[in-house]
């Protein structure tokens, strides 16, 4: 972590995190707030109590609770990361924020657009911090992409190609086979690629698809192409039947840039007929402290958005995921 980000972590007061939802991600998502010294570890919630206290156990929090609500109801908590399934991201946002609890939110916010919409009002009606958990634009790897991407000599940016894929089980009463849950590759995976053409493009002026939905109505993969004003265009695949390296390319006028999802793997850069290897610096940590030290970093300044990610963004990101959806079918029964 940068030594300048470290002393300020360290200069500030203590905040009690809680967990809410019990799953594989808030596991990874509390092993790096370990490395935050004004984090404390205070409170886990599941509709199980017993799961709620094996993970407090395993991940070495003060509390545990048996409901959601009794979590938010009490008073020590001051933030909340909510690693429940996308279709309870909405419902469990609002009542954490109804009950003045900061919030950092899984991606994807919400199902749709309209749900964030109403995340982002009762935010700012209750006066009360809420960030989606898009730990991507904290990461120094990508933000040294970036850095890259701006350079004038490369030119402009003509295409972005990039996929996320790998293959789990089919378990169709899990969330990433649950329509019920918000189930398919896009929200859960396609939502990185999508991330990063907004990101580099900006929003494109016209998206074609082609998904491979299953009998139960479930996308398992999406093939997604965006054209932009400019003359620009995006090549985007998510999918839950293969894997992939999960690779971005960069593809400007006069040169290149590719990266993996993977922190170890370095930054490729062609530029002036030589491929140039990156190597950068990703941390101690898996990259989930980043976001959380940024969210408190928030709450110190008396924030209730942040500046890094701000609600708007994550509006048009869930808007480009609704135009997708409309344009491959894909239907969330009752949430649509």
């Amino acid at each position: 972590m940068p030594r300048v980000l470290r002393e300020s972590i360290e200069s500030m007061k203590k905040y009690n995190w809680a967990i809410l939802g019990c799953g594989k991600i808030a596991g990874k998502f509390s092993s790096d707030l370990k490395l935050l010294k004004n984090a404390n570890l205070y409170a886990t919630a599941s509709r199980s109590l017993e799961r709620a206290k094996n993970f407090a156990e395993e991940h070495g929090y003060k509390k545990a609770y048996g409901s959601y609500l009794e979590l938010v109801q009490d008073p020590d908590v001051d933030v909340v990361y909510i690693a429940t399934p996308h279709s309870h991201h909405m419902e469990h946002s609002m009542l954490c924020l109804d009950h003045k609890k900061a919030v950092l939110c899984e991606k994807a916010l919400a199902l749709n657009a309209k749900e964030v919409e109403a995340m982002i009002e009762s935010s700012r009606k209750n006066k009360t911090f809420l960030m989606e958990a898009f730990w991507t634009i904290f990461q120094p790897k990508f933000k040294k992409v970036l850095e890259l991407a701006s350079d004038p000599e490369l030119g402009q940016l003509k295409f972005v190609k990039s996929d996320f894929m790998f293959n789990p089980e089919v378990d169709p009463d899990k969330r990433l086979y649950n329509i019920e849950l918000g189930a398919g590759s896009l929200l859960d995976i396609g939502i990185y690629p999508i991330f990063r053409s907004l990101v580099l493009l900006g929003k494109p002026t016209a998206i074609k698809t082609m998904p491979r939905l299953l009998n139960s109505g479930v996308e398992e993969s999406i093939f997604m192409l965006f054209d932009y004003e400019n003359g620009s265009m995006a090549s985007l695949t998510s999918s839950f039947a293969a894997h992939s390296k999960n690779e971005t390319e960069l593809c400007f006028e006069n040169g290149y840039i590719k990266f993996e999802r993977d922190h170890d793997v370095p930054i490729f850069l062609g530029k002036n007929d030589a491929e140039h290897e990156i190597k950068v610096d990703a941390g101690p940590g898996m990259g989930y402290e980043l976001e959380a030290a940024h969210v408190m970093e928030c709450l110190e300044a008396g924030k209730i958005e942040s500046p890094v990610l701000p609600l708007s963004f994550s509006l048009d990101l869930m808007k480009l995921m609704d135009a997708v959806r409309k344009d491959a079918g894909i239907v969330f029964p009752g949430r649509d």
